[in-house]
């Protein structure tokens, strides 16, 4: 058994099996969507979640985990192992991370055995899902739990978020932008580019007209980013609102530019997507900054 259990979220967009193989724990984020609750016991599939906000304009709303849920999700995970290392989603997007802190600092009073610790990823979607690649890797090295998570916290800021939408009103919606951010972004043809900055928040950076000179910013911005930049980038993930073909043409581009060849693809899961709407683009790598 490893010495120490790895948690990450549903905001990590991990694929299941992934998650699986690697043993990792769970925390579900729930999401709301006509009324509906959606998360561990109850879930909706995340083709029908885009078609349901695309074609018939529904309007999801997500909600934060409490810290009682955190003492029940940690407690189901102590059993397995006294060491936790919880890997947060940003906390510059939602208080989840601030109640995940609360209660594990009550697990550990009531429990003087157990030890956990919350690192505050401050990144979202596969950029969180590569922050937990990262963390097994260092597992597998052998290193300690605390090894480990000051590695993530060093590691924070070179973790480089950059994404296009095809509008802000979502975001906007949801409280993630201004709404002067929103109404420019709205302006036909323009395509927002954005970031994840070192608290976690979501910033408008540029604005490009055509969804192909986006896709082709976020590669640019990847080129300014790693240029120079003495860490690892041997494998690059890459998440999407249902637009599978824009992601395979951004794999392509930093395959033709960077020689990179390992990629992780998958879909943004409904939690970051009830936020970003249909259609986005996320790249995610390692930087000289975010």
């Amino acid at each position: 058994m490893a010495s120490f259990k790895i948690i990450t979220n549903t905001t990590a967009d991990l694929p299941m099996d992934y998650i699986e193989e690697n043993g990792l724990g769970l925390i579900y984020f729930n999401y709301i969507m006509d009324g509906v609750s959606y998360g561990k016991d109850r879930e909706l599939d995340w083709k029908e979640f885009y078609r349901l906000m695309r074609e018939e304009g529904r309007m999801p709303t997500t909600s934060q985990v409490n810290p009682q849920q955190y003492k029940e999700y940690f407690s189901e995970f102590l059993k397995e192992n006294k060491n936790l290392l919880y890997i947060s989603f940003s906390s510059g997007l939602s208080g989840s991370c601030g109640n995940s802190v609360l209660a594990a600092n009550e697990l550990m009073e009531e429990d003087g055995e157990c030890r956990i610790i919350v690192v505050d990823s401050k990144c979202a979607s596969m950029g969180e899902g590569l922050f937990v690649h990262k963390a097994l890797k260092m597992q597998a090295q052998g290193k300690s739990m605390e090894e480990t998570a000051r590695y993530l916290n060093e590691l924070a800021p070179h973790l480089t978020h950059v994404f296009t939408v095809d509008d802000l009103n979502h975001l906007y919606r949801g409280g993630r932008v201004s709404k002067a951010a929103a109404i420019v972004g709205t302006i036909a043809a323009i395509k927002p580019i954005l970031h994840v900055d070192d608290e976690g928040h979501l910033i408008p950076i540029s604005k490009v007209r055509g969804r192909k000179k986006s896709l082709n910013a976020l590669v640019d911005y990847m080129e300014e980013k790693t240029k120079g930049y003495p860490g690892e980038n041997n494998i690059v993930f890459i998440s999407h609102g249902d637009a599978l073909e824009d992601a395979e043409y951004v794999k392509a581009e930093i395959e033709k530019r960077f020689g990179i060849k390992d990629f992780k693809i998958n879909h943004i899961g409904p939690t970051i997507g009830a936020h970003s709407g249909p259609g986005p683009i996320a790249l995610f790598f390692e930087g000289s900054s975010r």
